[in-house]
């Protein structure tokens, strides 16, 4: 007996993450994910079958820790996880895909336009090429990169008292303890592991929560300008 690969239906839950046009928008995700998705190469085959609960709905649940009305950077969005879902469940939220790959940003392209979002751009780019252009409310970043590194392509980004939301699996403390010299260097304001999604996906969501300060070198580096 051979493993089915095939796109289940939405489960039950869906309907309570994804409400009104969301879940419509969720389902064609789904299939562009499962179909063109896989054919690209940016979703391996034995991932069709979890795509809704290891995947849309696992990334849908970070919304609650997102602000309203904020400006949201997804740093490597590969395959849009996170952030095209968080496009799709949070329309108050403008979102930018940034994914330095062509093939994945011609995908993406192909699904924002597929599902008429009107909240999303997507920017082909590296997050150190945009770093001090362009500054964001909120980043958030889904398998890309551990902790350390990820501050560095994400604090450059962030308004002051922004917040990084980096989803993180079982070594989030691990990760978040290896990088306190990155943490203290970039002055940052709070750190905080959360957890998402509790009674809507299983296992819940950890997310590791840094919210920026102004960089003690930035901040010597005024210093030395106005003397």
């Amino acid at each position: 007996m051979t493993e089915s690969n095939e796109l289940p239906e939405a489960p039950p839950v869906a309907r309570e993450i994804f409400t009104g046009e969301a879940l419509e928008r969720a389902r064609v995700f789904a299939e562009l994910l499962a179909g063109p998705g896989v054919v690209r190469g940016l979703l391996g085959p034995r991932e069709v079958p979890r795509i809704w609960d290891r995947h849309l709905l696992n990334c849908a649940v970070l919304e609650e820790a997102v602000p309203p009305d904020s400006t949201l950077v997804d740093i490597g969005s590969g395959a849009g996880l996170p952030g095209l879902v968080l496009a799709i469940v949070r329309p108050d939220v403008t979102v930018t895909l940034l994914e330095p790959l062509l093939r994945r940003t011609v995908f993406l392209s192909e699904c924002v336009e597929t599902l008429k979002l009107d909240n999303v751009e997507v920017l082909r780019g590296r997050a150190e090429e945009l770093a001090r252009k362009r500054l964001f409310d909120v980043a958030t970043a889904r398998a890309v990169a551990p902790l350390d590194r990820l501050l560095s392509w994400s604090m450059p980004l962030l308004h002051e008292g922004g917040e990084l939301l980096a989803m993180k699996g079982e070594r989030a403390q691990e990760e978040l303890d290896a990088a306190r010299p990155q943490l203290e260097s970039f002055g940052v304001r709070h750190v905080e592991l959360v957890t998402v999604g509790r009674g809507k996906v299983e296992p819940p969501a950890t997310l590791v929560r840094v919210v920026a300060g102004r960089s003690p070198r930035t901040t010597d580096t005024r210093r030395r300008r106005k003397r």
